[in-house]
């Protein structure tokens, strides 16, 4: 098993794999903004639509959108951006349009 991990390891440049791990912690991040049992209900709604919104009812469509929100995909995004940018980028840009 260690010689297909250091077999891997050799074929990906070391910045690329310092790069997946920092959307890893951010993606981390972001996925403990939900509590545990939305979590699990995530999950579980994604396995039952098969990637396709169709398969769910409207009510867990919303829900699903409601737990996708409450984890601020907008904002992973843009941290994404800002820690790839060669240069700094507006807040606007990385966090969005200020809320009232």
């Amino acid at each position: 098993m260690a010689w297909k991990i250091t077999k891997a390891a050799k074929a990906i440049p070391l910045a690329k794999l310092l790069a997946a791990a920092q959307v890893v912690m951010l993606a981390r991040r972001h996925w403990h903004r939900l509590e545990p049992h939305e979590r699990r209900r995530l999950l579980a709604l994604v396995r039952e639509g098969h990637g396709r919104p169709g398969h769910l009812s409207q009510r867990d469509r919303a829900e699903l959108a409601r737990l996708v929100a409450k984890a601020d995909p907008r904002l992973f995004a843009g941290l994404v951006a800002q820690r790839f940018s060669p240069v700094p980028l507006p807040r606007r840009v990385v966090r969005g349009k200020r809320r009232s």
